[in-house]
C-alpha cells in the first residue's frame, strides 16, 4: 500500500465519528459507510457504488454538497446517497488560495465517478 493510501485511511478514521460503523474506502478517496454487519463489506460497498456512484450530468447523481472539515485540511463531498462520501484534500490544490465549493465539489464528484468505474477497494474497516 502506498503512503498516499495510508494517509487517506488515517484521514477517514478521523472523519468518521460514532460507533457501530463499518466503512470501505476506494482508491480515489470515496468512502462507503455501512451500518450493517454483513460479512462481505467489500461486496456490499461495491454494489452501492455500482448503483449510486456513477455521475450522470443533469440527474441527482451530479448534485453534491461540500462539508468543510474543522480538524483536517480538506473537505468531504457528499452525493445523492447519504452513505457515499468523497474526500478532497487541501494538498490537491496549488498555492495558498482556497478554492470555492464549486471547484471542490466538482473534483470530489469526479473522484467518485472514477471510483464507481474502477471499483478498486484499498481498505475495509469494521
Amino acid at each position: 500500500m502506498s503512503e498516499e493510501h495510508d494517509l487517506l485511511i488515517e484521514t477517514w478514521r478521523k472523519i468518521i465519528v460514532g460507533g457501530g460503523k463499518s466503512w470501505v474506502l476506494f482508491k480515489h478517496g470515496t468512502c462507503v459507510i455501512l451500518t450493517s454487519t454483513v460479512a462481505d463489506l467489500g461486496s456490499q460497498a461495491t454494489a452501492l457504488m455500482k448503483e449510486w456512484g456513477p455521475v450522470q450530468i443533469g440527474t441527482p447523481s451530479a448534485d453534491f454538497d461540500v462539508v468543510h472539515l474543522r480538524d483536517d485540511p480538506g473537505w468531504v463531498v457528499t452525493c445523492h446517497h447519504p452513505d457515499i462520501l468523497t474526500y478532497v484534500g487541501s494538498d490537491e490544490f496549488e498555492g495558498d488560495n482556497v478554492p470555492d465549493d464549486m471547484v471542490i465539489g466538482l473534483i470530489g464528484r469526479s473522484k467518485r465517478g472514477q471510483d464507481a468505474e474502477e471499483l478498486e477497494i484499498i481498505h475495509t474497516e469494521t
